[in-house]
């Protein structure tokens, strides 16, 4: 606790401490601050000490605030990466509610981080890479569903990163890696499609975040409903 420089009796009134009280208070605690606490009687050292035990803890030097979601860097990768699909697509001209199976994927991700707020701290983001083998999983069966029911285009993946890498030194991975990385297939659902493959995704996604990321572990938060919304 800091070292007070006076008494702190309004702060025992404001939680609730008699009148009488607090005056017993500010009168030990300046006896306490002119002859020392061992000069006091037992019975009134009992009481200061319940009392200070009253008081707000004072923080001392510089409190740290707790980074929120949308500032670590797990999520500013992903929302990168959703940016330059945004702005892919809004080039192709795509039909009205049609959507790109991958920023589906992104979406529904960026929203259970969202909503379960995990530390994605170093742990979090080393076991957060097995979410690429479903990602992968999960845009390949929807080949066969866009072929039907949308379109199947391109979409260069590395060209996102290598641009950011031109102008500013970056440690953020590619999207997909390995022999996916050079893939430029890009499935595109028509609108009629894409609202039944998002509750797949989400049936496959939630849990499995839940599941991988180790501050999640303890949540007591319920299921993600789905009808929440990011205020």
């Amino acid at each position: 606790m800091a070292k007070e420089s006076t008494h702190r009796a309004d702060e025992l009134k404001e939680v609730g401490w008699s009148t009488d009280d607090v005056a017993r208070y500010a009168e030990l605690w300046d006896y306490r601050q002119r002859w020392g606490a061992m000069n006091l009687e037992r019975e009134d050292r009992q009481f200061l000490r319940k009392a200070e035990a009253a008081l707000p803890i004072i923080v001392t030097g510089k409190a740290s605030a707790k980074k929120p979601t949308e500032e670590k860097s797990y999520y500013r990768w992903l929302r990168f990466y959703l940016q330059a699909m945004d702005e892919a697509e809004s080039a192709l001209g795509l039909e009205q509610n049609a959507r790109g199976v991958w920023p589906i994927l992104l979406e529904e991700e960026l929203r259970a981080l969202d909503y379960y707020e995990p530390v994605l701290g170093l742990p979090d983001t080393l076991k957060a890479k097995k979410f690429d083998a479903l990602r992968e999983s999960i845009t390949s069966r929807a080949s066969s569903l866009a072929a039907e029911h949308g379109q199947l285009l391109n979409f260069d993946f590395q060209a996102p990163l290598n641009a950011l890498r031109a102008q500013e030194p970056t440690k953020w991975r590619p999207l997909r890696g390995g022999d996916a990385d050079a893939d430029q297939s890009y499935p595109v659902l028509n609108g009629s499609a894409v609202e039944g493959f998002r509750q797949e995704v989400r049936a496959e996604l939630i849990p499995m975040i839940r599941e991988t990321l180790p501050s999640l572990a303890k949540t007591d938060k319920p299921d993600l409903p789905d009808d929440w919304k990011r205020v």
